[in-house]
């Protein structure tokens, strides 16, 4: 028989039926696809953690991605005039099977990382930088929400609405919506460049926290706790090593080490493993990273008309522009270093009384801190320790929520809802006047391999009454280190305040009262004050006198070791501020810098140089491993943003001092929830809290909070 097809008809046929097998595919993924299900179950459905396998992980995104394209394809392209209900509440409603691939995505990531993972992970970022190019840089779209922005300015939407409008249309301006079709196409190709090299970065630096692992013998465990003897010994004995004791990478476990541990050259070796992280000279080295984030970075916002990083990126922030950022830094800096110069001099003659025969280096400076602290204030920390028990800081916690917030946290029997991992925990929480259920709270301690280092929170659902009333799924995920089994684990009081603050964005979201969910989002130099806030309870009568039992007879913290400790309660606040704020400004710096020939070694030395920063104290996140900045953009140029945020926490804490009722004063707790936690984003920040305050926030308050002189 004559063939009657051509050869063009039949690449034709043949394409129409690979788009059509592809788009069953895509259909067939997103009905059978675990990850991509609407949660089931009770408290509204919670996510299936104890189902989900990696192998659902890169389909799902992928056939998630496509079908959110879809929703806005349809959005862009509506024939009706565009009003706010047929594009920004439509925006508001797409992608929602693909919002909840993502939160198993971030578990993954963050929580339980593998090398199996990291090659999703690495397949998948440049993926997902060209989906979210492919969304703020639709055209039909874009213009669509620039009529109604338009529109709003002329005839104003109610408030919330309104915001929700400005948000929107300023990410998409400043993400290259109104580029022409040459330059948004290299935007979008920097986009994808860049989140290839965020994903390499963080790497990196995970496998530094992995692979640098100090082990101890019986011998060289001189000055160390027993509880931290115990774990060490556990955490050994888990990677092959019995007999032996494990310091790991990471700041639970380096940070006591070096406060305690007699071992001058062991603390040392400690020491530069854990600040040498992504900076090793391997094939694991962050430096030339860095160097190729930098320029990318510059060569993105120059396309949009910005003449560095730094201006583009701080024109929706509370501070605005970097220089409002820097002063603040600035006033603060000569203040720290010179406390700083106090302390070393302190910790020398201590050195010196004792014989040793050193002079002070960083390695040694939390060792000998807290001989100061024990001589100058009779305070030490391994005795106040043993008073700081995580499970009593939790309930402690629930205390302060239920008095402030009008929570109660209930625990949850083992298996009632689905955890990632055995470690976790989780919490009902009601509103005690109603009954209602406002959320579940999850807690995930303990340190592992494959979890990131540090301490921070996440929703898995956020609060709106969008469609319904949702409510919140929170995480708080810290990495103590577990203690051996029938032991208590006692955190310092600098991880007690973490745990707090992590808390306090726990009950930020809990709190949220919006309507859209835009209105969830942060803004950055703002959204660690609620959090910063919630540390100032850890130290209140109610939590030291009701929560704070010693863990072995169970008796209440001496009134004496009370006075002790809030007597020195600006202690070391030259090394804390030094180490953080030497790292915000290097952020900045960095990114004011002429990116085109950068040697990030050479700078970072040269610029801490040029600071007079003190040599005792290394910055609190060299460059090479500062993944706030360089393994994503949420806090890239908004390090600064603690110090920003810790303004406000100084001026309202002292409003609470200063209330009838003090910290628990029920009326002063009623206006912050209603003015500081409820809008979330709803509210411009400077606007909430004057509406708190009556006032914009004093900088000198922060001055006095840390002991230092007010200019």
């Amino acid at each position: 028989m004559k063939n009657i097809f051509s050869k063009s008809s039949v690449l034709f046929v043949a394409a129409l039926m690979t788009l059509a097998s592809c788009k069953q595919s895509t259909e067939t993924i997103m009905k059978e696809n675990l990850l991509l299900q609407d949660w089931t179950g009770e408290f509204g459905g919670v996510p299936a953690f104890d189902k989900m396998e990696l192998s659902q992980l890169e389909p799902a995104i992928l056939a998630g991605m496509e079908s959110n394209l879809a929703e806005i394809d349809s959005i862009a392209n509506n024939p009706e005039a565009p009003t706010f209900e047929n594009t920004i509440v439509a925006m508001e409603r797409a992608g929602q099977p693909l919002e909840l691939a993502f939160q198993y995505y971030g578990i993954f990531s963050s929580n339980m990382s593998s090398p199996e993972f990291r090659k999703v992970e690495e397949s998948l970022s440049p993926k997902i930088s060209e989906f979210s190019s492919k969304i703020t840089q639709n055209e039909k779209l874009f213009a669509r929400i620039k009529a109604v922005y338009d529109a709003s300015k002329t005839n104003p939407l109610p408030a919330d609405q309104q915001r929700v409008v400005d948000l929107k249309y300023k990410n998409f301006e400043m993400n290259g919506a109104e580029l022409d079709a040459e330059k948004k196409k290299e935007y979008a190709a920097i986009e994808k460049k860049l989140s290839g090299l965020y994903t390499k970065f963080s790497n990196n630096v995970l496998h530094d926290e992995e692979n640098y692992v100090t082990y101890l013998n019986e011998e060289q465990l001189g000055g160390l706790s027993d509880g931290f003897k115990k774990s060490a010994a556990k955490i050994a004995e888990d990677k092959g090593q019995k007999g032996k004791f494990a310091i790991t990478n990471t700041r639970s476990s380096m940070d006591p080490f070096l406060t305690y541990s007699t071992e001058r050259e062991l603390r040392k070796t400690v020491w530069t493993n854990y600040y040498a992280r992504g900076d090793n000279g391997d094939e694991y080295d962050n430096n030339k990273l860095i160097a190729d984030i930098l320029k990318l970075r510059r060569k993105k916002v120059e396309i949009l008309g910005y003449k560095n990083y730094a201006e583009w990126r701080l024109q929706d922030r509370m501070a605005k522009k970097p220089e409002n950022a820097m002063n603040l830094m600035t006033k603060v800096w000569s203040a720290s270093i010179a406390r700083v110069d106090e302390e070393v001099a302190d910790m020398q003659a201590v050195a010196d009384k004792l014989g040793d025969e050193i002079t002070i280096e960083p390695w040694d400076y939390r060792f000998y801190a807290e001989k100061v602290r024990a001589e100058k204030y009779d305070l030490n920390s391994e005795e106040v320790k043993q008073y700081l028990q995580l499970d009593k800081l939790t309930d402690a916690m629930h205390m302060v929520a239920g008095e402030l917030f009008n929570y109660k946290f209930t625990p949850l029997k083992v298996g009632a809802v689905p955890v990632f991992h055995e470690d976790v925990r989780v919490w009902e929480v009601n509103d005690i006047t109603t009954g209602k259920n406002v959320g579940l709270w999850y807690l995930d301690p303990y340190a592992r391999e494959g979890k990131r280092s540090g301490a921070w929170a996440t929703t898995y659902r956020s609060y709106t009454n969008f469609d319904g009333e949702k409510n919140v799924l929170a995480s708080n995920n810290s990495n103590f280190v577990k203690p051996a089994p029938g032991e208590a684990l006692l955190v310092s009081w600098d991880d007690a305040t973490t745990f707090f603050h992590e808390f306090g964005h726990a009950l930020h979201f809990f709190s949220a009262n919006v309507k859209y969910p835009t209105l969830n989002s942060g803004v950055r130099d703002y959204t660690e004050f609620q959090s910063q806030l919630l540390e100032r309870w850890l130290a209140t009568d109610k939590v030291i006198n009701g929560y704070l039992k010693h863990n072995k007879t169970g008796e209440a913290m001496p009134a004496d070791l009370i006075a002790k400790i809030k007597k020195a309660s600006t202690f070391n606040q030259g090394f804390s501020t030094t180490e953080y704020l030497a790292s915000a400004i290097m952020d900045m710096k960095l990114h004011l810098a002429d990116p085109s020939n950068i040697d990030i070694d050479k700078f970072e030395r040269e610029t801490l140089a040029e600071l007079k920063m003190p040599k005792e104290l290394p910055m609190r996140h060299r460059t090479p491993h500062f993944g706030h900045v360089f393994s994503g953009e949420g806090y890239a140029t908004a390090y600064y943003g603690y110090m920003w945020a810790d303004v406000l926490t100084s001026d309202a804490s002292e409003a609470f001092r200063n209330a009838p009722g003090g910290f628990y004063d029920k009326a002063l707790a009623s206006k912050a929830i209603n003015t500081l936690f409820a809008p979330r984003n709803a509210i411009d920040p400077a606007e909430a809290y004057r509406l708190f305050r009556g006032r914009d926030a004093d900088v000198n308050a922060l001055m006095r909070d840390r002991g230092f002189p007010v200019q």
